[in-house]
């Protein structure tokens, strides 16, 4: 018998996903969707894997170099 509620379920951290996995990711995800788009367009095989890539490596250095936040300084008093 108990003789009350349960305690609450401490819900799990996410996990701490380092800035340059997230930059990969972005940019395998949006290099993707470039490719994808150009052969929508019909633009051919070869060219639109191309510009993926390149779209990729360009997303992924943009984000990897101005995506992250400055840290804040705390102020002394």
């Amino acid at each position: 018998m108990s003789d009350g509620p349960p305690p609450p379920i401490h819900l799990p951290r996410p996990p701490a996903l380092s800035h340059g996995f997230v930059s990969l990711a972005w940019g395998v995800v949006l290099g993707a969707y470039v490719w994808i788009g150009l052969l929508g367009i019909g633009v051919s095989h070869g060219t639109s894997v191309v510009f993926g890539i390149i779209a990729a490596v360009a997303i992924f250095f943009y984000i990897r170099l101005y995506g992250d936040e400055p840290l804040r300084r705390r102020r002394s008093r």
